[in-house]
């Protein structure tokens, strides 16, 4: 069984020949990913992207933040600089993705349809927009998926198995905004998207932390496939597992902000096991991963080594063999 075989089997529940995981170097990995380049969605440490939002870098971690937002005011949308979606340029590297990523499951990166919204017209805007502006906030976000359409059928015809993008929906105890606003708004904007995704024969994937529970039922019931979220205490591991194992797959490290920080290397092993407990089924279910920005995150070497390596072990003990 290959690791793209692997990846899909966990994703369908269909019994793997190990624990699907994307580990760092010597750990190995099930998956890769392509993205678009340049992509509309890119968020620099600093500097102006795109679609003229000024960035600025928050310190250690490689992430920035925007410091001043371009669509001040809704009369400027139409004026607005819209990146196009169907230059050549940006899929340079996707005729040879397939190719380069031989028998690991290829996952596509696409464009957020929250988090550009408030790159685009800053956090209390947007909120306030939610009330008082929800058709022109519509118009924004159709734009939005209508991009995302077009990247979902040229990654199809490339061979991409997985479509991904990131919207950061939770504060550490609820949703940002009011989850009948978010069915309101942005649940039939997901629908349209998983829809392509699945016609286009990619699984769904979508990066999400914070507290997400109020939506989980809601994604998985327009056709959400795999979840990754960095994040699991603040929710509950046996409240995950008891509400929504079994019907989703989770794609997730040792939660990046309480034990994977403040964890000894025995607790980091431990809460692994309860990980694939919880989250996991002997079908599948369960991609264990790593926090790729380690020094941004406060991650010991040793922390993460833990890890992986109790990861795999957790493989050799449920299916007989850690990795292909």
């Amino acid at each position: 069984m290959t690791s793209r075989e692997v990846v899909w089997r966990t994703i369908r529940f269909k019994k793997p020949a190990w624990l699907a995981h994307n580990f760092p170097e010597p750990y190995g990995t099930d998956l890769t990913s392509v993205g678009l380049d340049p992509s509309p969605d890119a968020r620099p440490s600093s500097g102006v992207d795109e679609w003229g939002a000024v960035w600025e870098n928050i310190g250690v971690s490689h992430l920035g933040q925007v410091k001043d937002f371009p669509l001040k005011s809704w009369s400027d949308l139409d004026r607005i600089k819209i990146p196009d979606i169907h230059e050549e340029r940006r899929y340079q590297y996707l005729a040879q993705a397939r190719e380069k990523a031989g028998d690991k499951f290829l996952l596509g990166c696409g464009l957020s349809l929250y988090e550009r919204v408030h790159f685009l017209r800053g956090f209390e805007n947007t909120w306030t927009d939610i009330y008082l502006e929800p058709e022109n906030l519509g118009r924004l976000l159709d734009l939005l998926v209508e991009m995302n359409l077009v990247v979902i059928q040229r990654y199809a015809l490339a061979g991409v198995d997985g479509y991904i993008f990131c919207d950061d929906w939770g504060l550490q105890n609820r949703l940002m905004i009011s989850p009948e606003k978010w069915r309101q708004l942005w649940k039939p904007r997901y629908a349209r998207i998983y829809q392509a995704c699945h016609q286009a024969g990619l699984a769904t994937f979508l990066h999400s932390c914070g507290y997400i529970v109020d939506i989980l039922d809601d994604l998985i019931e327009i056709g959400l496939d795999v979840i990754h979220m960095d994040q699991q205490e603040n929710m509950g591991l046996e409240l995950l597992g008891k509400r929504f194992g079994g019907r989703i797959t989770f794609y997730a490290p040792v939660d990046i902000q309480a034990t994977m920080v403040h964890g000894s290397l025995e607790e980091i092993r431990s809460y692994c096991w309860k990980m694939a407990r919880h989250l996991g089924r002997p079908e599948g279910g369960f991609i264990a991963t790593w926090y790729a920005d380690p020094a941004g995150a406060g991650h010991r070497k040793e922390a993460i080594e833990a890890m992986c390596q109790e990861f795999l072990k957790i493989s050799q003990k449920l299916y007989g063999q850690a990795f292909g």
